[in-house]
């Protein structure tokens, strides 16, 4: 399985923005979509997960709660996260990645695609 993230861009606070994660092959019920950010100089970390099989089962980074929301499409085979009243602090590139369990853990995650990048003006 492979994954490519789009959809960033240049937004002011406040702003939103939707991010995209396609897969190309088939994913499985036991699967963890993750979506992971990077800011220049600071260590990649977790922002939200879903499991495959349900809309029902996400987790996310307190950092994002509430203001984030992360979704799947089984017949687009694409995962996506809705960013809501962005921060300049969520400036990042922004990866997805799967994984075989609901782990902020980016060592548990394989698959990483190109990332997409996010700039949140003040």
């Amino acid at each position: 399985v492979q994954l490519q993230a789009s959809g960033g861009g240049f937004v002011q606070a406040g702003g939103s923005l939707r991010l995209s994660c396609a897969a190309s092959g088939r994913l499985f019920s036991s699967h963890v979509i993750g979506w992971f950010r990077q800011a220049p100089g600071k260590e990649r970390e977790f922002a939200a997960a879903i499991r495959w099989n349900t809309n029902r089962l996400t987790y996310y980074a307190d950092s994002v709660k509430g203001r984030f929301t992360i979704s799947r499409d089984s017949a687009e085979n694409a995962v996506y996260l809705q960013m809501n009243s962005l921060k300049p602090e969520d400036s990042a590139v922004y990866y997805c990645a799967l994984g075989s369990s609901a782990t902020t853990r980016p060592q548990e995650y394989r698959n990483w695609g190109r990332g997409t990048l996010v700039t949140v003006s003040s």
